[in-house]
């Protein structure tokens, strides 16, 4: 049977996005709901994968698309291109994952010389006809013909064209150009388009369609999409389909118009609908920010039934999809269309509150609501704001110079970017930069860009423009529509406004944006920690006092009870462990004892010890360490009482101790009685070709034993003294870098030695586990023998994923970029763990050791552990716990709970 490319909007419905793509699954869905939508058909995905793989139509899709063009016409009684009474479509994008802006769109086909004289006599408005003309040359030029700006400096060609007409005939806004402006628009349109590219502008309305599809289906594979996808975890196999609709007109005159909404209010939460909209005005206008728009509210004031209508759809639609939806709407001459529904981009502030909302109201349950929240969206509740104290000395400075719509919440401070391609060139070389992206408006070629900013500032557009809908979904700080700013590309400066002054902002300046308020300020601001911060940390909230820690809260509570990986931290202190237990922390997963060794006098200690001739000058300077170390321990276990902490052992290799500045090894020198030459020559010893794969680990304690002496003596008489204070510690030491059995069975006797030792010279009951840390490949394989010496296993990933991939993490910056771009890597195998080779190294542990010790304790330490993709997959290989740094503990929770919902 042959494939069906090609569906109508009444045969399909929400459940097949897959197929329809998300915005023709649900046109499909209205159209079944009765809500208005104007007719047309939808090209499916499959018909996209397979052009983009032959670059050319599958056999029968012209067919089937000519079938349902004839269909259309006839429901609507318009033909396309008819010269008399044409009928238009809008050629959309629509991939099954929601990618705002990335892919194209093109409106008012089938125009053309004959048939926009017939549109302008049907509707007796030739201003309404020329208009949607200019409209779709421009549009089908961009999207089709590729005529787009050469260089960043320039402007849109057509947007040039357009803002000179303007001048010259003396108006501000595109709505106030008369039918014979627009007329000569066209006209200067197709000569750009015949002088650029060389080709007449096409007049042929089947030609048009054909150009359109083609383009939309090309447009999945263009570099903002590509990019978007990579950040967004998209499968680049999906392919998009296209919808091709009736077109219904906002821009025919003072009872029209166009705009964009929400169910519900997309940064905070708040349930009541949030939009905006232009009057006599198509859609693109709303969110390319050319013209700022209205809020959704004083449509009432200029169209009250379809206001009134709005209302009803906006209830009806969050009541059926159980969800926030994000709709485009346009009014033709009082009459009310839907063009699109969809789940709504949110701020983590909104996702949570829409969650916890919606189960008290009874349209979801709370797996529902775990499932449906980003774990990574949570770091919005958790974003710094703006210093009170600081902020207010600013404003009482005059450093409050503008407001705008605020659009995405929070507070970021950074240095001047006016254009997005510098923003990530500056990000790529220096990481720790913060930029500020300032600009007229965004559009989808600057994504890179935007993802490198700290947040957005823009001239025009609102609180649905492209920088906005972006800042929500990436989670960035971000102010919109900042009338008081005036950017001047040429020049590389921005002027702001402010009363009768104005300032001068050069590229490189700083700024600071308040998102939750704003509000635009000069220079730089410090931050405060966030609501759920001051509540838990710092004090300075009671939890009745702030609403955002309250839903918080109950939101995490829901997730704990479903979830069945438990979830540590990373910490080194007790002051990181405090902070851990505060964000639901079940224990620690990785405390690493060389941090505790660059504090104070430490540092010479240890150095004391690294250049000792002997063992006994070793144990000499060893024994000033371990007063030090045992008290470290001692805190951590106080903080955590009942619960597990795995301590490894020392794991670097000794050299990275030692002084390596002239400064500093004179001081050493010093304090040691030693001759600088000594030092040096020392240092010429220790140092190694390849360090990562050099004298480190447990291979330090084998050949230095009395290092590991030391160590496990300290963690077990401070757990003896806690346990004395009545508290039930559970100390699990950790050996790094094992990759034979025979290595886990010489440091485990030694340690267990050492631990029943000091445990009866304490005279106190203890229990302890002895473990390794995985992170060779070796290792997984030989996991059953080293599992006899072995209770526990914790995956250091970081380690792991070098040595399996045979790459420095610290190094790979040099050919990463490019494995990203040409996707020979997906993702950043130091960001997410890669399942296919280094997760199934770990399968293999996890089975191999079992099978020599079936209740062994497994879990995960390295950075992935806190990476929701990976938190996923540490549930599915049947892990006990994972771990990772305080603040990642809430992201982990979530998407532990996700994994063991998404087991059911």
């Amino acid at each position: 049977m042959a494939s069906k490319y090609v569906y109508d909007f009444e045969e399909g419905n929400k459940d097949m996005k897959n197929l329809l793509g998300g915005k023709g699954a649900n046109l499909a869905e209205m159209t079944g709901m009765n809500i208005p939508v104007p007719p047309g058909f939808t090209i499916t995905t499959e018909a996209c994968v397979y052009y983009s793989a032959k670059g050319e139509y599958p056999a029968g899709l012209q067919d089937e698309i000519d079938k349902h063009l004839d269909a259309l016409e006839e429901k609507m009684g318009r033909k396309l291109g008819d010269p008399d009474d044409p009928l238009l479509v809008s050629v959309r994008s629509g991939a099954r994952a929601s990618m705002p802006g990335m892919m194209d769109t093109v409106l008012n086909l089938g125009l053309n010389d004959r048939s926009v004289e017939g549109l302008a006599a049907k509707t007796g408005n030739p201003r309404f006809a020329y208009d949607s003309y200019r409209r779709f040359v421009s549009m089908y030029g961009d999207v089709v013909l590729d005529l787009k700006p050469e260089s960043k400096e320039e402007r849109d060609p057509f947007d040039a064209i357009l803002d000179a007409k303007k001048k010259e005939v003396g108006v501000e806004l595109d709505n106030e150009l008369s039918a014979d402006d627009l007329k000569d628009l066209v006209a200067r349109f197709k000569d750009e388009i015949k002088k650029r590219k060389g080709i007449d502008f096409p007049q042929d309305p089947q030609e048009q369609l054909r150009g359109a599809i083609i383009a939309v289906f090309r447009s999945w594979d263009n570099e903002r999409a590509v990019t978007y996808r990579r950040m967004n975890n998209i499968p680049s196999d999906w392919g998009t389909a296209v919808n091709v609709q009736a077109m219904v007109f906002g821009n025919t005159g003072d009872t029209s118009g166009t705009g964009v909404g929400f169910t519900r209010n997309p940064a905070t939460g708040e349930n009541a609908m949030f939009g905006e909209f232009l009057m006599n005005a198509q859609g693109e206008d709303v969110v390319a920010g050319t013209r700022t728009p209205l809020p959704i509210e004083q449509l009432e004031e200029y169209l009250p039934e379809a206001y009134g209508e709005l209302g009803r759809i906006r209830k009806v639609l969050d009541e059926h999809y159980h969800d926030m939806q994000d709709f485009e709407f346009t009014i033709q001459e009082k009459k009310l269309w839907m063009l699109q529904t969809r789940n709504g981009k949110r701020t983590g502030f909104a996702a949570v509150k829409i969650a916890v909302d919606m189960v008290d109201e009874g349209l979801i349950t709370p797996d529902e609501a775990i499932a449906r929240v980003e774990p990574e969206g949570l770091n919005d509740l958790l974003r710094p704001v703006f210093d009170q104290g600081e902020k207010a000395k600013a404003q009482k400075d005059g450093r409050m110079v503008a407001t705008g719509t605020k659009a995405g919440p929070g507070a970021a401070t950074g240095q001047v970017v006016l254009f997005a391609s510098d923003a990530h060139e500056r990000k790529t070389a220096d990481p720790d930069a913060k930029l500020l992206l300032v600009r007229h408006e965004t559009s989808p070629e600057d994504i890179k860009g935007m993802a490198a900013a700290e947040g957005f500032l823009t001239q025009f557009g609102g609180a649905t423009s492209h920088a906005a809908l972006v800042a929500r979904q990436m989670g960035k700080v971000c102010i919109v529509g900042c009338a008081a700013l005036d950017i001047d590309y040429e020049k590389r400066v921005v002027r702001i406004r402010s009363g009768k002054d104005v300032h001068q902002v050069k590229e490189g300046d700083w700024l600071s944006i308040d998102g939750t308020a704003g509000e635009v300020y000069l220079g730089q601001i410090s931050t405060r920690p966030s609501e759920v911060e001051q509540v838990l940390f710092q004090g300075t909230m009671k939890p009745e006092e702030s609403e955002v820690y309250q839903e918080f809260e109950k939101f995490l509570s829901w997730a704990d009870e479903r979830r069945k990986l438990n979830v540590r931290t990373n910490a080194d202190t007790p002051a990181q462990s405090e902070q851990a237990i505060a964000f639901g922390a079940e224990g620690i997963g990785l405390c690493r004892t060389e941090h505790m060794f660059f504090g104070g006098d430490r540092i010479l200690a240890v150095r004391q010890m690294i250049l000792a001739d002997d063992e006994a000058g070793r144990r000499a300077a060893l024994k000033k360490l371990f007063p030090m170390q045992k008290e470290d321990f001692v805190g951590i276990f106080r903080v955590m009482g009942e619960r597990p902490v795995t301590i490894r052992l020392l794991d670097p290799p000794l050299h990275e101790f030692l002084p390596h500045t002239i400064e500093d090894i004179q001081d050493v020198a010093n304090a040691c009685r030693m001759e600088v030459d000594e030092i040096e020559e020392r240092n010429r010893c220790l140092r190694e070709a390849n360090p990562m794969l050099g004298h480190r680990g447990c291979r330090l304690g084998i050949t230095y034993p009395e290092i590991y002496e030391m160590q496990v003596h300290a963690i077990i008489e401070a757990a003896c003294e806690v346990k004395r204070e009545g508290v039930e510690v559970k100390p699990e030491i950790m050996i790094p870098l094992v990759g034979s059995a025979r290595e886990m069975k010489v440091t485990r006797e030694m340690s267990v030695r050492m631990a029943d030792e000091v445990i009866k010279a304490q005279g106190v009951e203890l229990e302890y586990l002895v473990g390794t840390m995985i992170e060779l490949p070796r290792a997984c394989v030989v996991a059953d023998k080293i599992a006899e010496n072995a209770e526990f296993f914790s995956f250091g990933t970081n380690d792991l994923t070098q040595t399996t991939f045979g790459i420095s993490r610290d190094d790979v910056k040099g050919f990463l970029p490019t494995y990203l771009e040409k996707e020979i890597y997906e993702v950043d195998p130091f960001q997410r763990l890669d399942q296919e080779g280094v997760g199934d190294l770990m399968r293999m542990g996890v089975e191999r050791g079992r099978s020599t010790r079936p209740d062994i304790k497994l879990g995960i330490c390295g950075e992935h552990g806190g990476e929701p993709y990976s938190v996923k997959f540490c549930h599915q290989i049947g892990l006990n716990y994972v771990s990772c740094s305080p603040f990642r503990v809430p992201i982990a929770r979530l998407a532990a709970a996700q994994a063991a919902l998404e087991d059911n």
